[in-house]
């Protein structure tokens, strides 16, 4: 599979927000660089393209990557390609999509509706359903919903549509029946289609409209503002009907009730909701199973798709929505009575002219990963510091997993690590404090006799001026202990160390000054209490920085 999904290791953080937002439990990769930064990168083969990371990432650490470089590439070279406009266009640029496809057609190119290869993607559905070829039928429309099977619940296989999506039912009847050669390019708001154009091979380039407008901003293209609200366009091929609904929540499930209304259709919409109503699914007896599970990996349909960005709230794109279906409505055209009696004519043309066969897909399945037995996953838990069952359901989510069972699993497939979970990091960090806490507050109090004993040496210098150098060395040295300890609220294995070397230098210059006070001073005794009590102290200081080797265990 080629790479959608990509990461920025300068910019990624390591806050887990792409794994905790992400429905593909073997997408992500984290690591540990040789700085200590945690960074997750992408597995392009268990990635299903959602692109829910990218929306997620607050530090730009994550994009996607589509085909519009290569598809304006081919276009300034003056190839004649086939752009195949998908419904969200309307939703997602409501005064500009004219004039975007108007840039295109300008360009040399084709512009064809995506909203008829939808009507023939419910025509499909309808035919298979009467016929009893299909049993109980998962929607797919959506290139990550597809993905996900193949990767995840490849058992849905027999229940995924063999329909074609619309996209696709658009292409083939481009190349099959209307006989074009060209190279299509889509205009979606998908970035997972790209995995659906290589898998199919029926269109070459994904051109999402996110990249599309970077590209016209980079190029300095300025696409003017439509103050006519009309929807209709005159594409190439036909104008679609009841397909442009197909972006809305519900979409495809509104197109087959309107030509069986008592089809048992159930939806679902998100990636917090589809996926694991996906794994409920899976585990359900056919006969529990709707006729058709209509789902979608975005919560509020196509329309906001991870390579849409769109500009406009969600009022904005219902409202549209609404606009369009009543559009499209007034354009279909219906003979006889209502529901079964009635016949859609756009079905009737379908009929006459298109062979069922030719929008059947084939899917590939890929190997589940390996699950894990509990004894398997028991020294996991242990490198996570995890020994109890309390501990090993924390399931605090701080790694991005739903669960501590998720992330030893991840830990055992070779995409985490134990460092990474954040009770693992606080108990390791807490393990090496404890020790050192307790001797800060020694430390501290130590510090303030430092200060005492400090002041008292001004006397020496009163009683033998001789040795003022030396005293003001070890005042210094003093007078470092005490700042250090002042500014440093808690101690680390660094700042002991320099606080151990601080010590000793002063140590070595109290063995100075009391062997020139001896010999010199006529205040002897007096000068020697002070140094006995400093030097004391220097000792009590060493004895508690080294005391249960907290060097050592810091």
């Amino acid at each position: 599979m080629s790479e959608i999904i990509v990461v920025d290791s300068e910019k990624c953080v390591g806050c887990n927000a792409c794994i905790r937002s992400c429905p593909a439990p073997e997408a992500n990769i984290t690591k540990k660089l040789d700085d200590g930064r945690f960074v997750t990168t992408v597995n392009s083969e268990r990635c299903i393209a959602c692109g829910e990371c990218v929306r997620n990432c607050l530090h730009g650490a994550r994009d996607y990557i589509d085909d519009t470089e290569e598809a304006m590439s081919a276009i300034e070279k003056t190839e004649k390609l086939i752009i195949l406009a998908t419904p969200s266009i309307k939703t997602v640029f409501p005064k500009q999509w004219k004039n975007i496809l108007n840039w295109f057609r300008e360009n040399g190119c084709m512009v064809f509706d995506v909203s008829f290869g939808a009507d023939i993607c419910t025509w499909a559905h309808i035919r298979a359903i009467q016929r009893g070829a299909v049993g109980n039928l998962i929607t797919q429309p959506c290139a990550a919903i597809v993905k996900y099977i193949e990767t995840y619940q490849p058992t849905l296989l027999k229940n995924l549509s063999p329909i074609h999506s619309p996209i696709l039912c658009s292409a083939i009847f481009i190349k099959r029946y209307m006989r074009l050669p060209n190279k299509i390019a889509v205009l979606s708001p998908c970035v997972a289609k790209k995995n659906e154009f290589n898998e199919t091979s029926f269109v070459e380039f994904n051109v999402t409209f996110q990249k599309l407008m970077e590209y016209f901003k980079s190029k300095h293209i300025v696409i003017r503002t439509d103050q006519d609200d009309d929807l209709a366009y005159n594409f190439d091929g036909d104008q679609g009907q009841m397909g442009a609904i197909y972006p809305k929540p519900g979409g495809l499930r509104d197109n087959l009730w309107l030509h069986d209304p008592e089809i048992n259709i159930v939806t679902s919409e998100g990636v917090h909701r589809v996926y694991p109503e996906l794994d409920m699914y899976a585990k359900l007896n056919e006969s529990k199973k709707p006729r058709v599970f209509d789902v979608l990996s975005c919560e509020f349909g196509c329309n906001v798709g991870a390579g849409a960005r769109s500009q406009q709230t969600l009022f904005d794109i219902m409202q549209t929505m609404n606009d369009v279906e009543k559009e499209a409505s007034g354009r279909r055209k219906i003979k006889g009575g209502f529901f079964r009696a009635s016949e859609d004519q756009i079905f009737k043309r379908f009929d006459d002219e298109l062979m069922l066969e030719d929008f059947i897909r084939q899917y590939r399945q890929l190997t589940p990963s390996y699950e894990p037995t509990e004894e398997e996953l028991e020294p996991i838990f242990s490198s996570m510091g995890k020994h109890t069952e309390s501990e090993k359901n924390y399931n605090c989510h701080a790694c991005g997993y739903s669960s501590c069972k998720a992330m030893a699993t991840a830990i055992y497939r070779g995409i985490n690590l134990p460092d990474n979970c954040l009770v693992h990091a606080k108990s390791l960090l807490m393990s090496k404090q404890n020790p050192i806490s307790g001797q800060n507050e020694k430390i501290s109090k130590l510090s303030s006799d430092v200060e005492k004993i400090s002041r008292s040496l001004n006397e020496i210098i009163e009683a033998n001026d001789s040795n003022g150098n030396r005293k003001n060395d070890v005042h210094d040295l003093l007078t470092n202990v005490i700042e250090f300890c002042n500014s440093t609220e808690t101690m680390d294995k660094e700042s002991l160390t320099s606080l151990v070397e601080i010590l000793e230098k002063t140590d070595d210059a109290f063995n100075e000054l009391d062997k020139n006070i001896k010999n010199t001073s006529d205040n002897t005794s007096t000068i020697n209490q002070y140094i006995s009590d400093i030097r004391q102290l220097v000792t009590e200081m060493n004895s508690v920085l080294n005391e249960d080797d907290v060097l050592e265990e810091s």
